[in-house]
């Protein structure tokens, strides 16, 4: 499966150049598949960026209604759940950014592959299937 972080969705759902070709294509097969994922914590991200209005103007929508159209695409959405929770906790060498946290810890958790651009996550020098999202 897919693991999408956060900016990088947002990216997919805008269409955003940022989004690399190679990337936007394992993003849509996976789609198609219905093999793409997004953390809840998300959906918290989300809706804090909209609260202090750090979106572009063309994401008009709220963060409830973001999840909705998310999962009515046929995207799975993974909980944060007790086990993501501590693996979280026990990241050695992450930066203390909760919400990226649990975003590798989700991607550890299931065995998921994660598409990010943030370079932390990237660089991190321990085991992750990850891929850039500017590829």
């Amino acid at each position: 499966m897919i693991l999408s972080d956060t900016h990088t969705f947002l990216w997919f759902i805008t269409a955003d150049r940022r989004l690399g070709r190679l990337s936007n294509r394992m993003m849509w097969q996976a789609s198609l598949d219905r093999d793409l994922a997004f953390s809840a914590i998300s959906i918290w991200e989300v809706s804090m960026l909209l609260q202090k209005g750090r979106l572009d103007v063309t994401f008009n929508v709220n963060a409830s209604q973001w999840r909705q159209d998310l999962i009515a695409r046929g995207l799975t959405e993974i909980p944060v759940d007790c086990a993501i929770a501590a693996r979280a906790g026990d990241l050695e060498d992450m930066h203390g950014d909760p919400a990226d946290r649990i975003i590798v810890a989700t991607a550890l958790e299931g065995g998921h592959r994660l598409i990010t651009n943030d370079t932390n996550i990237l660089n991190w020098p321990h085991q992750l299937d990850r891929f850039p999202a500017r590829r």
